[in-house]
């Protein structure tokens, strides 16, 4: 199947003390993510796909996540910033860049 956007979770799990996403809720934060999305009928061919990564490598700034095609990297914090991408980014091709990772 052919998505307009794929949203990569970082869900790594890091044993040795080091900073990384999961800490932060990253998991549950990309289950609700993948509920919102269903619940607004863009899981379909053509709309969104949700998907958890293992370590992305960018755990200093996280949690994070990357929209492809495009490769724009988020960091977020709540559901309330989820919301804000989903809405924005994923709905209506608005980069949400309040939590836009800049390089």
């Amino acid at each position: 199947m052919i998505y307009k956007h794929h949203i990569f979770f970082c869900t790594n799990q890091r044993n040795d003390g080091s900073k990384c996403c999961e800490d932060a809720g990253a998991s549950e934060l990309r289950d609700y993510a993948k509920i919102r999305v269903k619940s607004l009928g863009l899981n379909t061919a053509g709309g969104v796909r949700v998907n958890n990564a293992g370590c992305l490598g960018r755990c200093e700034k996280g949690p994070v996540a990357v929209v492809y095609p495009q490769g724009v990297w988020y960091h977020y914090n709540d559901r309330d910033d989820i919301d804000e991408i989903i809405d924005q980014h994923l709905s209506h091709d608005r980069v949400v860049e309040r939590l836009k990772i800049q390089d």
